[in-house]
């Protein structure tokens, strides 16, 4: 495989003279694509030969479940041993491959008859997945492993561990009811698939308005359609208060039948969790992470609040003095003034043009930057590879393989980083494949896809990211190389495939590299002149980011809160009446009467009870950061503890023991809100 690697040639495009000095990795992301103008065969996307064509899905999914009853019988059949988890994970594997690799097709492939079939395939695949976590004779195999106390002695850590979230998969699945109880458990999972789709399709359609009603001056700020005007969004950066207010007003005006189904979901969440045996559907899903229950999340978040209240109150202040200055009729702080009024703050204070930036921070320059910084930790490079015919879904894709300077080919990322009509606006991480150790000794390399919404190339430009585009490049990069860093011996746990407040802590720590001005200034050279980007550029947007950054931490403590209470006991009131009043609690700006933000809270759906891992996980990144990468940010000897102690483990280690191996010590919930606190602070001296 190593041996057929192709790398794209330099590229000689007029970027200016310091364009030369790219390598095939640069190269590959500051150039338009050249389409190759030999016949090839169609190899199927990312090389699995039967999805060269729609029809392709339902044949990868039938020899999936093939495999699967095959897997299934040999685990029920075999004596327990190390075997039987082994079976497991190559059962996990065989129906993960297809349903993963599916689960991205369907939002992101541009054709839709292809988007359509891997649409069908996830049901499939999902549907035989809920039978197998209620067979109970698959279970009972398992079982008797966990049950037999000599066999479990010869097994290794990783073994005993993957076993164990095995069985607790088949616990929250209801394994353990009576029958009756275990179909109830089925349709309620069924019926929460319904109610996730429906809710979230609800959350992102816009509202609509008579046109009349709106002041006139404020109409073409809006998407009109006749004599109604929809509104999909806040506005929340409007200079225009009118437009701000009206937009959260309208935007945010309660739903009545999404409403309703809010309230079934958060029911039928807590009906399953209950009937499996927890308290709540946040106890369940807190099992296994490194807070583990809904107590302590509530503890880190009120210590946080507490922590942080003399701050964020000095920044609701200098809010209000600025809306001042802008003439407002309504001199206090709202809830649609946030984003506006701190942008404004930053302006004042910094004016950072993201325009000013850009041309020091082109894509292909970043790639540079990144794999000089992955070679100095880790020793660890991206090779460009020129794709086969079919094996991306858009011919803009580029593939990078990913090499150990011992260990050789690690992996795959496919980078999914363009525009292009009808792709989703979001920029995250898809495991197409995990890793795995195979039966024959081969590891089986993990496949990944990295996408975001960058501007593409020109014939007489590159891509030029702002800082902000910058930093998603380097969060996003930061959960692939976990996932091609967790040498797992089993795919269930590889990777980002760990609790999910410990997942984000690899891709948040990439962030603090991502403003160190000694990384930054490896790579942040302009694009037409080859002139290094200003220190004091880096330093005044670094500034810029503490500006407010107290509220907007509340905020998000004010979500996480919220999630949180939701998916808690049931409180027999409505959804409504439950955010005023952990709005007045967690945020210090005042509801506004007849909305519903909890109706586009998407969050809920995908985080549920979890939401509060955005702020663990910096809390950790940031102790990280300051321990053992603040005196040096290209130290091999962390990079290689980093990998070692956090990255190599995927989800086969307890996290909580990930950070106590990296961080050489115990971490209290109260050393979390002090690193976040300290984060905050803008008298920290800064190497950015």
């Amino acid at each position: 495989m190593l041996g057929s690697r192709l790398l794209l040639q330099r590229s000689h495009a007029l970027y200016g003279r310091s364009v030369n000095t790219w390598s095939a990795v640069g190269a590959a992301f500051n150039v338009q694509h050249q389409r190759s103008e030999h016949l090839q065969k169609n190899v199927g996307l990312f090389g699995v030969s039967e999805l060269s064509s729609p029809a392709g899905f339902q044949m990868a999914q039938h020899q999936a479940l093939r495999e699967a009853e095959f897997l299934v019988r040999k685990a029920r059949t075999h004596p327990p041993g190390a075997v039987t988890v082994e079976t497991f994970d190559q059962l996990s594997d065989s129906l993960c491959r297809v349903a993963d690799l599916a689960d991205f097709i369907k939002v992101a492939h541009p054709d839709a008859a292809f988007r359509e079939a891997a649409e069908r395939t996830c049901v499939e695949i999902g549907t035989v997945v809920e039978k197998l976590n209620t067979n109970v004779d698959l279970c009972q195999s398992l079982k008797n492993l966990l049950e037999n106390e000599a066999v479990l002695a010869t097994l290794d850590s990783d073994t005993r561990r993957v076993a164990e979230l095995f069985m607790f998969d088949f616990e929250i699945s209801g394994i353990h009811l009576d029958e009756s109880k275990r179909s109830k458990a089925v349709s309620l999972n069924v019926k929460l698939l319904d109610l996730y789709h429906e809710f979230l399709s609800g959350s992102h359609l816009p509202n609509a308005i008579d046109k009349q009603v709106l002041p006139e001056h404020i109409r073409n700020c809006f998407s009109i359609d006749g004599n109604r005007i929809q509104i999909a969004g806040l506005h929340a950066d409007s200079p225009n208060e009118l437009v701000r207010e009206a937009a959260y007003k309208i935007f945010l005006y309660p739903n009545s039948s999404l409403l309703l189904c809010l309230d079934e979901l958060l029911a039928c969440r807590h009906e399953l969790a209950a009937l499996v045996g927890y308290e709540s559907f946040a106890h369940r899903a807190l099992k296994g992470t490194m807070a583990k229950t809904p107590e302590t999340v509530m503890k880190f978040l009120k210590l946080l609040t507490e922590k942080l209240s003399d701050r964020t109150l000095r920044d609701f202040k200098m809010m209000k003095e600025m809306k001042k200055k802008t003439h407002s009729t309504n001199p206090e702080v709202m809830a649609w003034d946030h984003a506006y009024l701190s942008g404004a703050i930053r302006t004042e204070k910094f004016n950072i043009d993201p325009s000013v930036y850009s041309p020091y921070f082109s894509l292909g320059a970043c790639m540079e930057g990144l794999n000089r910084l992955f070679i100095q930790l880790l020793g660890v490079s991206f090779q460009a590879e020129q794709p086969k015919m079919g094996e991306l879904w858009s011919e803009d894709v580029r593939k990078l393989a990913v090499v150990h300077e011992t260990e050789g080919l690690l992996g795959y990322i496919y980078c999914d980083f363009f525009r292009r009509p009808d792709k989703p606006h979001q920029d995250c991480h898809f495991t197409i494949r995990g890793g795995r150790l195979r039966e024959d000794g081969v590891y089986q390399l993990p496949v990944v896809v990295l996408m975001l919404s960058l501007p593409p190339p020109s014939s007489k430009t590159p891509s030029l990211l702002t800082p902000s585009m910058v930093e998603n490049l380097f969060h996003e990069m930061g959960h692939a190389m976990h996932s091609m860093l967790g040498r797992t011996q089993y795919q269930h746990v590889t990777g980002t495939r760990c609790s999910t407040d410990f997942a984000e802590v690899p891709s948040i720590l990439m962030e603090y590299f991502a403003s160190d001005y000694r990384v930054v200034s490896q790579f942040a050279k302009h694009y037409q002149t080859g002139e290094p980007l200003p220190e004091s550029l880096v330093s005044r947007l670094c500034e810029s980011k503490r500006v407010c950054s107290a509220a907007d931490t509340q905020l998000q403590i004010f979500y996480a809160a919220l999630d949180q209470v939701y998916h808690g006991i049931p409180q027999n009131r409505s959804t409504t009446d439950i955010l005023r009043e952990i709005q007045a609690k967690f945020y210090g700006l005042p509801y506004v009467n007849d909305t519903a933000w909890q109706l586009r809270f998407s969050h809920l759906v995908g985080y549920g009870a979890k939401y509060y891992s955005y702020l663990m996980s910096r809390a950790v990144a940031s102790m990280v950061w300051r321990q053992c990468f603040l005196q040096d940010p290209f130290s091999r000897e962390m990079g290689e503890r980093y990998c070692r102690e956090m990255l190599a483990h995927g989800g086969s280690k307890e996290p909580m023991l990930m950070v106590q191996g990296m961080l050489q010590k115990t971490p209290t919930i109260e050393d979390f809100v002090d690193a976040l606190v300290l984060d905050l602070d803008t008298n920290v001296k800064s190497h950015a």
